[in-house]
């Protein structure tokens, strides 16, 4: 089952599979269910009323989005490269507990085709596609969206205490088309693409693959939800396994292109 959020002339509306729900259906009230009831409840509520009007990002104001970091090889190597305190990243990947930080509100988060931004203080810009779990106010994986966590990665590689500059910022952040209702065992092998494209011509090109990962969804939800209470839910990006070497850096008028399984989110770098 796919959710997807329409801008409609009486605000953003839900639907499922094509078909709008009833106009007072909210994510957040969806995700109280446990997450075994949850198709069935979608399914009883669903309309004959096919779905029309601008997609918006999957999320809700007042959700909100954290991230995951060197959750994949790929990734702490170039953390490494990047960084004169390169064994601080290597202790995260060995480490027991994973890092998790705060990414975005709701509010923040971009949806298909919406503007994503660069910071005009870094050198070394770069998006990074995540597969992007859904979970439920009882800390149960429902499912999952297509994610692009974008970064500068100089400012972070500067000083890993400057993380929140590196990564929240105004754009920093964009999800979509929707939400793909999925179990933890459904996800275990998902493939993950990433293709930029400037004036015509494809200029970088990834893929990876979930099944190399180091850590599992459950264990990254499970710490996300270990001393914090999301009564609507959360979002939680799983890391990136495609990182683009030094030499290139997002520039005005790219298109970002993020395949996550069959989910596709596209969004060009703001001017």
């Amino acid at each position: 089952m796919f959710l997807t959020l329409h801008q409609t002339a009486a605000g953003p509306r839900w639907a499922a599979d094509g078909c709008f729900l009833p106009r007072q259906t909210t994510l957040s009230l969806l995700l109280e269910l446990p997450a075994a009831r949850l198709a069935q409840a979608i399914a009883a509520l669903a309309t004959d009323e096919p779905a029309a009007g601008p997609p918006l990002a999957p999320i809700e104001p007042d959700q909100e989005v954290w991230a995951s970091g060197v959750t994949y090889l790929r990734s702490r190597d170039a953390r490494k490269a990047e960084s004169a305190t390169g064994d601080i990243y290597e202790r995260v990947y060995e480490a027991p507990r994973p890092e998790l930080f705060f990414k975005a509100a709701g509010w923040r988060v971009v949806g298909p085709a919406a503007a994503i931004r660069v910071r005009p203080d870094s050198r070394w810009n770069v998006p990074e596609p995540e597969l992007t779990l859904v979970i439920n106010r009882r800390g149960e994986i429902v499912g999952y969206t297509a994610g692009n966590d974008v970064s500068s990665r100089d400012i972070e590689g500067e000083n890993p205490l400057y993380l929140p500059q590196a990564k929240v910022y105004n754009g920093s952040c964009a999800l979509g088309p929707g939400v793909l209702l999925a179990s933890a065992d459904e996800l275990a092998d998902v493939p993950i693409g990433l293709q930029i494209v400037r004036s015509g011509q494809v200029v970088f090109a990834g893929e990876t693959r979930t099944s190399r990962m180091k850590r599992s969804f459950v264990e990254l939800a499970a710490f996300l939800y270990k001393e914090l209470d999301f009564p609507r839910g959360a979002f939680l990006m799983t890391g990136t396994g495609i990182v683009p070497e030094e030499s290139f850096s997002l520039a005005p008028g790219d298109r970002v292109r993020v395949e996550v399984g069959g989910l596709v989110l596209e969004n060009e770098v703001a001017a």
